[in-house]
Formats: C-alpha cells, structure tokens, sequence
C-alpha cells in the first residue's frame, strides 16, 4: 500500500503548544520594540504594553521572568532588526560606498515620517534612562552601538578603498563619530517633528568626511 503524499501531518500537542508559545512571545516582542522606540524604560509600563499587544497579564510571566529580561529580548530583536536595515543599505552594490550612507538616512527618514515622528532610536531611548536601568544593560546597549559602528566603518574603508576619502582617513573613529550625531540629529528629528535635523546631520557628515586633495579642489595638478 502506498502512502498519500498529499495528506496533511497532523500536528501533535506538543507542537501546537510550541507554535502557540511562540506566536505570543513574538507579539509581545514585537509590541515591546514598537513602545520602546516611542518612550524610554521608565516610561512604559507593563499594564499598558500587555492591553496594546492584547495579552494577558497572568501570561506574561509564562514567557518573560521580569520587565527586565523582557526588554533584553526586545534589545536582541531591535539589533537584529536595525542590522538587517543597515546591510540593506550599506552592502548595496548598486551604490558607491559613500552613497550608502545617505541611503541609509533616506531609509530612515521615511520609517520616521510613517509614523509622524513618534518613533525614534530603542537603543538611544533606553540610553536617556541609563541611571534607572539593570547594570548590565549598559554593557548590552554598548555591544548593539559597537556592532553598527562596524558595519559603518567598513562601508567607509570600502570608500577609502575606492578612492572616495582620504588614504589615511579613520574609519573607525569616523563611524563612531556618524553614531554619536546620529542619535542626537533623530531626537532632534523627533522634538520638531520633521526630517530637518537627519538631512543636516548627513550633510555635514559627508562635508567633513576627508576627501583626496584632488577631488577638494577639482582642479588638475600642471608640471
């Protein structure tokens, strides 16, 4: 006798429960990144996150031990989130290097303008409530901002590489440099409510960036 190929696998018990559990956990995590980017930790309260993500508050503690390990979570899934918009963006072929960068800006200038500039930064939200979080949140949120910088620093060696900035420019130092205004030019974004502050906080950036002498005065060297 053979077998139907086509009839469905009946899914066990344990299975259901699996698939329930995680259906309900990714709500909440993802209800917890939408808060987040609005408001810091001190802000949210977990009364008003459960009724949001219509979950209820007895099941919370089924999947999360605290406020705390939820919001570790809600941090992993951020980064990993913001990671897939900045290789998006910055491994983009189709671009030289250093227009990626301005590629990344126009890609967050639009997730902001979707939501009216209620939602900004999770990792520079939870930074603003530094005195009030678990100690070691601080070295969790450092990890996040250490892993873009990377991803911008090489973007800015693959410029240097193609001749785009100076030789001896600091990757490094410049990508740090792109983060600690870029947290600033989206709070700003978010306090007037418009695009103004990212499209000045990229301008500058790329104005400052250190280009070879060549391409600063446009003109060609005579013997």
């Amino acid at each position: 006798m053979t077998q139907n190929k086509n009839k469905p696998r009946i899914v066990t018990q344990a299975e259901r429960r699996d698939l329930g559990f995680a259906a309900t956990r990714e709500v909440l995590i993802r209800c917890g990144m939408e808060v987040l980017t609005e408001q810091g930790f001190a802000a949210t309260g977990l009364d008003a996150l459960l009724r949001r993500a219509t979950v209820p508050k007895g099941s919370f503690y089924h999947y999360f031990g605290s406020k705390a390990d939820f919001v570790r979570e809600v941090m992993k899934a951020y980064d990993a989130f913001f990671c897939r918009k900045l290789d998006r963006a910055l491994n983009n072929e189709s671009l030289a290097p250093s227009e990626r960068m301005r590629a990344f800006v126009e890609d967050a200038k639009s997730g902001m303008a979707k939501y009216q500039y209620t939602r900004g930064c999770l990792v520079g939200n939870l930074s603003q409530d530094v005195e009030a979080l678990p100690e070691d949140y601080r070295v969790a949120l450092d990890n996040i901002v250490q892993g873009w910088q990377r991803k911008v620093a090489r973007c800015l060696e693959l410029a240097r590489e193609a001749g785009e900035i100076e030789a001896s420019a600091d990757c490094e130092a410049l990508a740090e440099f792109f983060w600690i205004g870029w947290e600033g030019a989206v709070m700003r974004a978010r306090l007037v409510r418009n695009s103004t502050p990212l499209d000045t906080f990229i301008a500058g950036f790329m104005a400052g960036l250190p280009r070879p002498r060549s391409s600063k005065s446009g003109r060609k060297q005579t013997s």
